[in-house]
Formats: structure tokens, C-alpha cells, sequence
């Protein structure tokens, strides 16, 4: 027998130095992870999920400590929704899961790139009453994602994550949830394979199809696009400046007149004298849509929540472009159907300006009448809207909650930038921009970002407070306190019910700053308001703003 010789004098076989590190499946994902790119994790260690963290800190990724697992969701979706890339959770069996699943179906509603993982019982069909234990985690977790799946080997186990990760830049990005039996994320497993070069192209439609639009603008006399959160999220995270003032220069060319979904705010800029704004809900954008001659709807859905009415108003052709094929078999009956991202759709602008028909005069009376409709509405809030656009840098990313401040501002503050307000529009879940402002601010070190929550919604999740203190995040917290859930309350009176369950008492909301370690303020005046949203932004941890109906000019 001859034995092999070890040149480098190791003692070792040749073969054994170039074998892969083995470790337990749950520190294996957390490097399979890093080297895919991700960086931050949010959740909450159990120990039904303690193998997760076995492996982060020798992956190098950094873990964000929730005080909750909906906070970790939120965090992750606004993480997701700032950058582009996905947001990633670790949480437990049973409870853990359940407490994410409220962020995961937000995220499923607003299209948001969100990986959830969790631990799961190695056996539920034959014994009961274990620890967390739940019927089917599987199929629960499946009703507000894009897809769950039960990774049995370490095998599987990468291959969804690498599915999923792949589907985020190809698809509809939605969240996914993986689940892995706790004896599978504790036995040892060979490292995940090597990260593939390849990058998914764009979904780019067919040349055909973009030509017929372009020969459909061509011959409108009052073209007119809408634009959603789709072309929002592709600018934001595609196009580099000099991109985005190219596409916008060819968009003008078609002398078209445009609205933008909430989602959307930011694709076209506000000043532009044939944006309508985000006026789409007001009924009277109906009959404006049934004056063109030609629709284009671009990355949205046209959902409830963006018009408040079944049908969208139009009366001659519709044109849907985007990557979802459900949304372009939807109800609206477009009679061009463009299977693409958005992006695409510079191919269609024509070369030469296109003389149109819209006035801009009129797209201004339209946009002053729908103003002091919605200030009329919700009395006082317009003007504090106005002062936080004016004291905010154009570069500041702002998460919103369910709120009557909110839905005033949704409508008449401008974006100058596509991707840079974000809300829980589908779901409508309360609690939301606190957690999801932490994970905006978490994304963008160094970056404005501002949180906008009414006094009821501020207590699903103000514990994740303690997170942002922890972090010394700079981040105003714009906290409006009308002492009830007015909007609701509004809501019962135009149906002639009674007022109910609709006023609460709430805590003294500067001395529960304190208590947390944050910094307050109770500004009285508008000058004032926008002063503390100033000084918040350089402070060295979040600061409440408590904002009430009584502050004056």
C-alpha cells in the first residue's frame, strides 16, 4: 500500500484542507445569507431559533433586536422598501410566526421583498402539546405570503432561500416565508453553494407591444398615464440621476397629463403643469380620465385603496403595463396588455414633442379645488403638511401609519423623488411606521427619515421605541394626538351610527418619551412644529413630537 505524502508538511491529507467547513444548518444560512448580499436581520431569539444565531456574528451580518416579532416585520419591510433588497426575519415556532404574519401580509398588499424564517416542531401529526406548537404553520403563514415552504434538508433549505432571492428581482417582489424543523437547523450541513454570477434580466415586453403604444401616443389628442408604486420602486432603485432626468425629458415629449397612485408620488415632479398629483380618489379624477383619448396605466394595480370606486373613469382605450399577469387581466378590461417593468416604457416615448390638448391652467384649478377639498375634510392638518415639507430636506424618506395626518398628506405634499414614502396602503394595518421607520433609518445611516403616527396607532408598537433609543436613531416622530380614533369616528357619524368605542385615554406621550430614554417636544405653534423636526433630525435618539389639533399658526 503506498501512502500519500503531505508536501506542505500539515499532517493533514491534501483532500481534507479543500473539504467545506461543516457547521449546523442554522449558522450555515446565516453565511448563505451574507454572501447573497444581505447585511441586517431582524427578530428575536428563542429557543426554538437560537441555531439561527449560532452563525451571525462569524458571518458578519448585524441583527436588529425587536421588542416584538410584528416590530421585526415592520422593520424589515421598511428596511426592504428603502433600499430595494430584501428584508430578512428571524422568528420562532408557533407565536413567533403568528405575531409576523400581520407585516407579512402588509407586505404581500404593497409588493414588498420580505424573507421570513423561522424555526418549526420537528413532528406535530402524532404529539401534542409541545412548546409553541401549532396545526400547520405552513399553511397559515401561506394565507399572507407569496409562498411557504418546509425545508426537510439542507438542501432545500438553499434552495429556497436562492428561489426566493431570485424571485424578489424577477417577480412581483412579496414575502416569502421558509420554515426549517429544529432538528434540521441543528445537525451539521456542508456550506450553501457558491453564490451564481448570473443576474435575472428584466421582464422587457415584446418589441410589437411597445410599438403599438408608441404609434397609440402618437395619435392621442389627450394621452393620459397613471403611475404606481411599480415605476416608483424601478426608478428609485434602477435609475441613476442622469437616468431619471433622461426619462422624464422623453416623457414630456408625449405632452401627456398624468396622476400617481400614493404609491407613486415622486415619479412625475410635482411642478410639472400637467401632473395632476395624487388626487386619483377624489371622484372627480373620474370624469377627468374619461377626457383622454388614451390611458396608460403604469406599475399599479388600480386597487381599491388608490381610487375608491370600481371603475377607474376611462371611456376609451387602457393601456396596463407591469409585471404582475394578474393585475393586467384585472376588472379595468385594457385593450393593450404590456407584460414588462416599467422601465421599459421609455421605448415608447416618441422622439419629437407631441403637441396634446390638455391645459395646463386647468390642471391647476383641478389640483387647488381637490386641495381645499381634502384641507375641508380634516380641518388644520393642510398647514402642518405644508410645514414639514418645508422643514424636511428633499432627501428625507418618510413612513406614515394610519392616521388622519397621514391621509391628508398622502394627497397634497409633494414628491420630488420616486420610493420615498411609504405606507401600509392594502392591509392597513395601525402600528406600522414606527417599526418601519426604524428600518428606513437602519438602511439609510446618515439619511433623513421621518415617522408620521396617530396617538391610537402609536401604541400597537410603541415598545419598538426601545429599539430606536437603542440604536440612537435621530428620528422624528411626528405623533398625532386628536385623543380618538376620529377618522372612525367620522365614519360612524355619515352612517347615522352612534359614535362608539372611539375615545380612548391616552398616556402622556412626552413623559412616555422620557421613560424610554427618547427626547420629546409639544411644539404649540407651526413655527415651533417645524423647529423640533429640525432639531430632531440632529439629535442622538429619536424624539416624539406630540401634535395636537389645538397648535396655531
Amino acid at each position: 500500500m503506498t501512502r500519500t505524502t503531505d508536501p506542505a508538511g500539515s499532517g493533514q491529507h491534501p483532500r481534507a484542507r479543500t473539504r467545506p467547513q461543516s457547521r449546523p444548518l442554522g449558522a450555515q444560512l446565516s453565511h448563505m445569507l451574507k454572501d447573497r448580499g444581505v447585511t441586517h436581520v431582524f427578530g428575536i431569539p428563542g429557543v426554538h431559533n437560537q441555531e439561527m444565531y449560532r452563525g451571525i456574528e462569524e458571518a458578519g451580518l448585524t441583527h436588529v433586536l425587536a421588542r416584538h416579532e410584528q416590530g421585526a416585520g415592520f422593520m424589515a419591510d421598511g428596511y426592504a422598501r428603502a433600499t430595494g433588497k430584501p428584508g430578512v426575519c428571524y422568528v420562532i415556532t408557533g407565536p413567533g410566526l403568528c405575531n409576523i404574519m400581520t407585516p407579512m401580509g402588509q407586505g404581500y398588499s404593497d409588493s414588498v421583498s420580505m424573507l421570513v424564517l423561522s424555526s418549526c416542531l420537528d413532528e406535530t401529526a402524532a404529539k401534542q402539546g409541545q412548546l409553541h406548537q401549532m396545526k400547520d404553520q405552513e399553511i397559515a403563514a401561506g394565507t399572507v405570503c407569496d409562498w411557504s415552504h418546509t425545508a426537510q434538508t439542507a438542501e432545500a433549505a438553499y434552495q429556497l432561500v436562492d428561489r426566493a432571492l431570485t424571485e424578489f428581482q424577477t417577480d412581483r417582489p412579496r414575502p416569502k416565508h421558509i420554515q426549517v424543523p429544529i432538528a434540521q437547523l441543528e445537525a451539521s450541513a456542508d456550506p450553501a453553494p457558491a453564490k451564481t454570477s448570473a443576474t435575472p434580466s428584466p421582464l422587457q415586453g415584446e418589441a410589437a407591444a411597445w410599438g403599438q403604444l408608441a404609434d397609440r401616443l402618437f395619435k392621442a389628442r389627450k394621452p393620459l398615464f397613471i403611475f404606481g408604486g411599480g415605476i416608483a420602486a424601478s426608478q428609485r432603485d434602477q435609475m441613476r440621476p442622469d437616468q431619471r432626468a433622461d426619462w422624464l425629458e422623453a416623457f414630456a415629449r408625449t405632452g401627456a397629463a398624468s396622476f400617481v397612485t400614493y404609491a407613486g408620488r415622486g415619479v412625475i415632479p410635482a411642478d410639472d403643469a400637467l401632473h395632476f398629483g395624487a388626487f386619483l380618489a377624489r371622484p372627480e379624477s373620474a370624469d377627468i380620465i374619461g377626457q383622454a383619448d388614451l390611458v396608460v396605466a403604469v406599475g399599479t394595480t388600480l386597487s381599491e385603496v388608490d381610487l375608491w370606486r370600481d371603475h377607474l373613469g376611462h371611456r376609451s382605450g387602457l393601456v396596463r403595463i407591469d409585471i404582475d399577469a394578474e393585475v393586467l387581466s384585472d376588472l379595468q378590461r385594457a385593450d393593450i396588455l404590456i407584460h414588462a417593468d416599467a422601465a421599459g416604457l421609455i421605448h415608447a416615448f416618441p422622439a419629437k414633442p407631441h403637441q396634446t390638448e390638455w391645459m395646463a391652467a386647468e390642471v391647476a384649478q383641478a389640483k387647488a379645488r381637490w386641495r381645499a377639498q381634502t384641507d375641508a375634510e380634516r380641518p388644520g392638518i393642510v398647514p402642518l403638511c405644508d410645514a414639514l415639507k418645508s422643514a424636511a430636506p428633499a432627501d428625507t424618506m418618510y413612513y406614515s401609519d394610519m392616521t388622519q395626518f397621514a391621509y391628508v398628506a398622502k394627497e397634497v405634499t409633494p414628491m420630488d423623488r420616486p420610493g420615498h414614502w411609504h405606507h401600509p396602503y392594502g392591509f392597513g394595518t395601525l402600528g406600522y411606521a414606527l417599526p418601519a421607520a426604524i428600518g428606513g433609518a437602519i438602511a439609510r445611516p446618515n439619511l433623513p427619515t421621518i415617522c408620521i403616527i396617530g396617538d391610537y396607532g402609536f401604541q400597537y408598537t410603541m415598545a419598538e421605541l426601545a429599539t430606536a433609543v437603542e440604536l440612537q436613531l435621530p428620528l422624528p416622530i411626528i405623533l398625532w394626538d386628536n385623543g380618538k380614533l376620529k377618522e372612525i369616528e367620522d365614519s360612524m357619524v355619515r352612517a347615522q351610527i352612534a359614535p362608539n368605542a372611539v375615545t380612548q385615554q391616552n398616556p402622556n406621550f412626552p413623559k412616555l418619551a422620557d421613560a424610554f430614554g427618547a427626547h420629546a417636544a409639544a411644539p404649540q405653534t407651526i413655527e415651533r412644529f417645524k423647529e423640533a423636526i429640525q432639531t430632531a433630525l440632529k439629535a442622538d435618539r429619536p424624539t416624539i413630537i406630540h401634535t395636537t389639533p389645538q397648535i396655531t399658526a
